[in-house]
């Protein structure tokens, strides 16, 4: 068996599909199905059922593909130890994070860590936390940033900062207010509401209400910060979001006022995958934050 055996395979196994697999390694088709058959043969079993459009792996392959992952991570993780050993910490890092301080945070951390390892690369990449969480557990990214709460079963989680919920109002709006003063819920029960677009988000709003029966006009769900400024400032709703939101605001054409309200706090923490053999970058960069997380600004 050859290592170029286990690399053909984990392709196979991961694009379901020979064709696919054989244009993700830039060979042909007939060569990779060749290869498969005497993996196959070598190891007395099949490995995938196979149909005219995909394949399927069998227990066996499930098996197999197991093993094959932790082979193949070995054999990078040794060929990058050499690499670093010769030349320095190098590699690309996969970054996922929501808005609000995730940007923020992500730029100071990698400024101070390019200066001990100028030669990593970073690839970085928006969302709000549903697909952040979806990205990480796909394997699309290493280390992710996004706001509670956190899955804790399927993820290392370090938290790392917490900021204040706010209400952001139009002008010529009831609530508007030129000194920013804090804000009761309450308050804003009358009013249309844009809130973020995490499933669990409009739970934790309904949570700052003290009379359950009264629960906030929810007229829009936003993924994006900026879509929800937008809004705000035309007038569609008061957008509820992580106090990071006023860093748009660039005249008074809207006002930032506090929730008031002790859970009115967004809480943001870094994620990485517990199952996931993570590069040496990603294992420096996720020790670097630990050491450095406090005091920013």
């Amino acid at each position: 068996m050859e290592l170029r055996h286990i690399r053909y395979f984990k392709a196979v196994a991961e694009e379901k599909n020979f064709t696919r697999a054989a244009e993700k390694l830039a060979i042909a088709q007939p060569p990779l199905s060749r290869q498969i058959q005497d993996l196959e043969e070598e190891l007395g079993t099949k490995l995938f059922e196979r149909s005219p459009h995909k394949v399927k792996l069998t227990e066996e392959g499930e098996l197999f593909l197991q093993y094959a992952s932790q082979i193949l991570d070995l054999v990078n993780r040794s060929e990058e130890e050499v690499r670093i050993r010769k030349e320095g910490l190098q590699g690309t890092l996969y970054i996922a994070s929501v808005e609000g301080c995730g940007p923020h945070l992500f730029a100071h951390w990698i400024s101070e860590f390019q200066k001990m390892h100028p030669h990593v690369q970073y690839i970085l990449w928006n969302g709000n936390t549903d697909d952040v969480n979806n990205r990480v557990t796909k394997s699309l990214c290493e280390v992710a940033m996004i706001t509670a709460p956190f899955n804790t079963e399927e993820f290392h989680v370090l938290e790392v900062y917490e900021e204040p919920w706010v209400a952001m109002i139009p002008k010529g709006h009831p609530l508007y207010s030129e000194t920013n003063e804090p804000i009761n819920p309450n308050e804003l029960l009358p009013y249309d509401l844009l809130i973020p677009s995490r499933e669990s988000r409009q739970g934790e709003i309904h949570g700052w209400f003290s009379d359950p029966q009264s629960m906030p006009i929810i007229r829009g769900r936003v993924a994006h910060m900026m879509n929800a400024y937008e809004l705000s400032k035309n007038g569609v709703g008061i957008a509820i979001y992580p106090e990071s939101i006023s860093s748009l605001v660039r005249d008074r054409e809207v006002c930032i006022r506090q929730i008031n309200h002790p859970d009115a706090k967004a809480f943001y923490a870094l994620i990485w995958k517990k199952d996931r053999t993570l590069s040496h970058a990603a294992e420096a960069f996720i020790e670097f934050i630990k050491k450095n997380k406090e005091g920013v600004q």
